[in-house]
């Protein structure tokens, strides 16, 4: 089992253990804390968040702001690969084509599975759906990640 998707089945199971886990995420990627996510689901490449409706993700229409849901299908397909790649490779995002489908109010919940289950180098399409309380689609993603090796440092540098 990968490594970090052990890590949220062993916390997960505890009081609070979710909301702990999604609490360490953000410290480890601040930038994911300005949605405050809650990873309530993950699988081997798959993963479901929360996000509320509080008035910080707003935009000037009393919605939630379309980047706010661009950083929670970032934070949500991130996790499906994580879930899924081997400890000799690594990940990080490319590219993104978002549709924004229907306004988003309310608490919104986004899935993310893998269509590849075993990873490879090279480029990875990850989708994301998000989804408001009465379970329409509000806006849908495409993310391109770039699945690499995993530089060795068990090798010590060589100086010149």
């Amino acid at each position: 089992m990968n490594k970090t998707l052990g890590i949220y089945n062993r916390l997960a199971k505890m009081p609070f253990g979710k909301y702990i886990v999604s609490r360490a995420l953000t410290f480890k990627a601040p930038y994911f804390g300005t949605i405050r996510p809650l990873i309530i689901a993950a699988g081997h490449g798959s993963c479901t968040t929360e996000m509320r409706d509080r008035r910080a993700v707003h935009n000037h229409l009393g919605t939630i702001h379309a980047i706010a849901m661009c950083n929670m299908c970032e934070l949500t397909g991130g996790l499906a690969i994580e879930f899924a790649i081997p400890a000799h490779l690594r990940w990080i995002p490319k590219q993104m084509t978002v549709q924004y489908l229907k306004k988003a109010k309310g608490k919104l919940t986004a899935h993310s599975e893998l269509k590849e289950k075993s990873l490879s180098p090279g480029d990875v399409s990850v989708p994301v759906e998000i989804r408001d309380n009465a379970g329409d689609v509000v806006t849908r993603a495409e993310i391109m990640m770039y699945v690499s090796p995993r530089p060795d440092t068990s090798r010590p540098a060589v100086s010149s």
